[in-house]
Order: C-alpha cells, then sequence, then structure tokens
C-alpha cells in the first residue's frame, strides 16, 4: 500500500515539474535505459518502467526519485531557454551585418526598455565571442546608442553573461566590451595605413558637442584615429582659420563638421580642405530653427562640392559613412 501511494505521489509531482520542457539528459541506470531523451513524450515512458519497478519492488521509491530528478533539466539550462525565448519576442538581432555592410549592428536605445537593451547587448556579445578569431585580433566593442544617464543606471543594474559595459556620457553611448574581447590590447599585426587615417570632429558650439561625440566615439570603437576641433562656428571665423592646418593635414581622411542655428559651417570647411566633408544639422536654436530643419536645409543647399548631409542629429551615420569611405 505505501509503495502505490509513493509512486502515485511520484509521477503526479514529476508530471508538474516537467510540464513541456524539452531535454536531453543522459540516462544509464541498471543498465535497462540509454540514450538521449528529447521530449517528454520518451521520459515519459521510461518514467513508466520505473514506476513500474517500483510498483515490483525491484527499486526503492527513494532511488526512483533520485533517478527522475536527475533526468530534469538544470535551472541554468531553463534560464538559457527563457532568455532565448524572451528575446525572440522583440529582437530579431542580425548578427550578420558587419559581414554584409562593413559596419557592425549597434543597438538603438531610444525607446526599449532598460531590459531589453542589457538583454539584446549580452546576445550581440555572446555571438561576438564564439565567433572571435583565432588569431588573438580585439574584437571591437558593442555599442548602444541614445542611452539617457537614467538608463545606464538601470541597465548597469543588470548583470551581464559576456562581457563588461562602459558609458560615454555626453556621447549617451553604452560600449560593452565582450569577455574574448579586449580593445586596449593593440593589434598583433598593424592594420593597413589606409584604416588609420585621421578623422576630424568639429563642431560650430559647445552645445552641438553631444552629437559630435555620437560620432567620435563610434568610430574609435571602430578603431578609427579621432581628432577634435570644438566650438569654431562662423561667429567667430578666426577660429575655423585657425584650425585649418588641423583639418588640413596629410592624415586627415574626412572631416565630420556638426552644427546647429543657421548650419553654415559644412560649407565653410568644406572650401577649404580636399577630403569629403559629412554634415551633420543639430537640434541646437531658437524658434524658426525648427529643431534642426533650417540647419539642414541650409547644408542640403551648400555651394561646397564635396558636403554630404545626414538627418538632425545623426551622428552615428556620420560615424558609418566616414567608416566606409576609408575602410
Amino acid at each position: 500500500m505505501f509503495t502505490c501511494c509513493r509512486e502515485y505521489k511520484l509521477l503526479i509531482t514529476t508530471k508538474k515539474m516537467l510540464g513541456a520542457t524539452r531535454i536531453a539528459p543522459k540516462l544509464l541506470w541498471r543498465g535497462r535505459f540509454h540514450g538521449s531523451f528529447r521530449s517528454v513524450g520518451q521520459l515519459s515512458k521510461s518514467l513508466a518502467e520505473v514506476l513500474r519497478d517500483v510498483h515490483e519492488r525491484n527499486v526503492n521509491p527513494h532511488e526512483a526519485e533520485e533517478l527522475i530528478m536527475s533526468l530534469l533539466p538544470t535551472s541554468n539550462e531553463n534560464n538559457s531557454q527563457n532568455n532565448d525565448e524572451v528575446l525572440r519576442q522583440y529582437a530579431n538581432i542580425d548578427h550578420a551585418r558587419s559581414l554584409r555592410t562593413g559596419f557592425p549592428e549597434a543597438v538603438f536605445a531610444q525607446g526599449k526598455s532598460p531590459e531589453q537593451v542589457a538583454r539584446i547587448l549580452d546576445d550581440m556579445a555572446r555571438h561576438a565571442n564564439e565567433n572571435a578569431p583565432s588569431d588573438n585580433q580585439p574584437i571591437n566593442p558593442i555599442l548602444a546608442t541614445r542611452v539617457s544617464l537614467e538608463m545606464y543606471k538601470e541597465v548597469s543594474a543588470i548583470s551581464f553573461s559576456h562581457g563588461a559595459i562602459k558609458y560615454h556620457e555626453t556621447a549617451r553611448i553604452i560600449s560593452m566590451t565582450t569577455s574574448s574581447g579586449d580593445t586596449s590590447t593593440p593589434n598583433s599585426s598593424p592594420p593597413p595605413a589606409k584604416a588609420r587615417r585621421r578623422v576630424v570632429v568639429v563642431t560650430a558650439g559647445t552645445t552641438d558637442i553631444f552629437v559630435a561625440e555620437e560620432a567620435a566615439v563610434t568610430l574609435e570603437a571602430a578603431g578609427c584615429v579621432i581628432e577634435r576641433v570644438y566650438d569654431c562656428g562662423v561667429a567667430g571665423l578666426h577660429r575655423i582659420v585657425q584650425a585649418t592646418p588641423r583639418l588640413r593635414h596629410k592624415d586627415v581622411a574626412a572631416v565630420i563638421v556638426c552644427a546647429g542655428m543657421d548650419g553654415a559651417l559644412p560649407s565653410v570647411v568644406g572650401g577649404l580642405v580636399d577630403v569629403p566633408v559629412i554634415a551633420v544639422p543639430t537640434s541646437i536654436g531658437y524658434g524658426a530653427s525648427f529643431g534642426g530643419v533650417s540647419a539642414m536645409l541650409t547644408m542640403l543647399n551648400t555651394c561646397s562640392p564635396g558636403v554630404a548631409t545626414v538627418n538632425i542629429d545623426n551622428g552615428f551615420g556620420a560615424a558609418a559613412i566616414v567608416y566606409k569611405m576609408i575602410k
């Protein structure tokens, strides 16, 4: 009587714990059962045999309980499965983008929850670790853009399994270094000289720096050399004239110019240099600037050849264009 009651309770408890979980444990018990279980259905068949042996007193209930518990998935396996399922509900990460387009995917954090940003970053780091080069080449950091300080505080409170994060407050960027990569370690072989050519990032005013830093930090994460020339707008033309030698240096491959208000500075720079100029309108200005629309229209109507314009406040987009130019 005791054995039958024990068998019944064991069966009910096991079914509750298993639910619809898929498992793949190895079973070797008294030489009778072996192989790899792929589903609850297959486990249930073997469970019936175990319980039949309990009923026939070939094994006692305690031994059977230990055996069944050993078949259950571990908490780590469950957590991994749950994390993958949750991630797929809101993100379809393009891990192959850098191979296809030459510039890696970044996380646009604005509009996402801190939990979503953290999970996406960690999964991108996991993929980078699993595909790390075998020649000790460093892995570029993974970026999340448009991260407010408040969001960063919430993201940093979440544990990461595949790397560590750093916050660039002015740029509003989180950079994540993978556990298998260290960008502070120099490359084992120097990159081509063209890939190490300098990019100058210029702003018209101090208030444009947050956009400029988004571009600068993005390019630095990609391994580019950056020089910053800030607060040299057209209200004091002598400032940009004084910076001309830095803009025209032989190692400079491109110039990014960020400006709000009237947006005139990119045209001025375009008339001084022989390299491409990427104009970035910023949302800085008084009423009729229309949140950067006025500056963008000025830049689109530039009379200086060789100036290309990206969207308002889009420092990341400017960085991506420049990187492809000099790559």
